[in-house]
């Protein structure tokens, strides 16, 4: 038994996957953890009114990351994981997903201050959104995609720890009272972006791969090809980040803020499946290719897994949410308790949607009815959250994302449930 359990992890499919689980537990611990622990600090320092603000601001900035990210974290992994043996492929890929993500990010920078100026809530304080627009700067330079396609991710993950470590450092040094939160997005941007600079030149000298300008039509080929999985994340935005948008036109920074509390706990739990499912979505896209059930049994085994641990975990959050609140932040935040209560089932719908959509509909040709579902629960989002926020506010928000989350997690099962039974 022993020895069947060893043969396993040496070879060379389960060696680079369990190295890849490895160094996207690390990069996504830096990317969600140190963001929640400066937290409850930025809680105490600035109050929950600017706390509120800038949350609000960074929901805002979450669309044109969006915008410019176009679903290539998924497409451009699939392809790269693909042809990864084949370097002038790999050049194409790498070279037209960067030019389409630098277009639109340009474009998103030019939306960006007409939306800003166009609007007296968001001109008094425009130094805020246009500093939290580093963030996006920073994930165009930052091809996440291209180093999980070539299942290489030990490459950038100490990089990223280290550039985000030494600004989350600076936080606590520097930002000592409300005044100083612009210093906030000031500071992240730039973890963002120097973290980004030195991935692209991993990605030279490790890989020895060159930016080329490439014909349009092969650009247009990419662009086309992730159609589908942007308009999938832009509705996923509509019921995540646009529901603080909402909350916040209906009411002020502290409502947001007791509502962004509580979100940020609930991310930070949600983002716990990420290095697995992060890892694991180039080894599935190529195994769906070769043998579709054992892709399938797989994922039914992690599906497992997951939904027991989760079940434990949210248990202990629901039933000691106020010991949390208090604990982390302080009695200002108390109110965020009933909205953690609320949300804390979210995590474990994130995870299976991630199983049903991702994993399996986006790799058995499923594409266009992945996007429908998320395009309907978007339209329903925007509507029932607008209708509970104006009534009741955080708490209203806090419902209408758990009502939507389990609507897309049963509108997934039914595209993918013969598979599951299948295999």
């Amino acid at each position: 038994m022993i020895t069947k359990i060893k043969s396993k992890f040496e070879s060379e499919d389960n060696k680079r996957l369990f190295s890849n689980f490895i160094s996207l537990s690390v990069l996504q611990g830096a990317n969600y953890i140190l963001p929640l622990i400066t937290l409850p600090y930025l809680v105490r320092v600035l109050g929950v009114e600017y706390f509120g603000l800038l949350a609000f601001a960074t929901a805002i900035i979450m669309y044109f990351q969006i915008i410019t990210d176009y679903g290539f974290n998924l497409t451009a992994t699939r392809e790269i994981s693909i042809h990864r043996e084949n370097k002038e492929k790999v050049i194409e890929i790498f070279s037209s997903v960067m030019t389409i993500k630098f277009i639109l990010m340009f474009i998103s920078f030019l939306l960006l201050a007409i939306v800003v100026f166009s609007f007296k809530k968001l001109s008094d304080e425009w130094e805020v959104y246009f500093l939290t627009f580093g963030i996006v700067v920073g994930q165009f330079l930052f091809p996440i995609w291209f180093f999980q396609g070539m299942e290489r991710m030990k490459y950038i993950t100490y990089l990223n720890i280290l550039s985000k470590s030494i600004f989350t450092v600076a936080i606590f040094i520097f930002v000592q009272e409300e005044n100083d939160y612009h210093l906030v997005p000031i500071l992240t941007s730039i973890g963002f972006i120097i973290a980004g600079v030195w991935s692209l030149y991993l990605i030279k000298k490790e890989f020895d791969i060159n930016f080329k300008f490439q014909k349009v039509e092969i650009v247009i080929f990419y662009l086309k090809d992730g159609w589908y999985i942007f308009l999938s994340q832009l509705n996923i935005s509509l019921f995540s980040h646009s529901n603080i948008i909402i909350l916040g036109l209906f009411t002020n920074n502290v409502a947001v803020g007791y509502y962004s509390i509580a979100e940020k706990v609930m991310r930070a739990l949600a983002m716990m499946q990420m290095p697995i499912t992060g890892a694991i979505f180039p080894h599935i896209s190529s195994l769906m290719k070769k043998n579709r059930v054992q892709a399938i049994f797989k994922l039914k085994k992690i599906i497992n897994i997951g939904t027991v641990i989760y079940i434990i975990l949210l248990s202990i959050i629901i039933i000691f949410s106020e010991q949390i609140i208090l604990l982390l932040f302080s009695k200002e935040a108390l109110n965020s308790v009933i909205v953690l209560q609320i949300i804390a089932i979210v995590p474990l719908t994130i995870f299976l949607n991630n199983i049903f959509g991702t994993q399996i509909m986006l790799n058995t040709g499923k594409s266009k009815q992945f996007s429908k579902i998320l395009f309907i629960g978007a339209i329903i989002n925007i509507i029932l959250c607008s209708i509970l926020s104006y009534y009741f506010s955080y708490i209203g928000t806090a419902i209408a994302l758990l009502i939507i989350e389990i609507f897309i997690m049963f509108g997934m099962f039914f595209y993918v449930k013969k598979d599951l039974l299948n295999a």
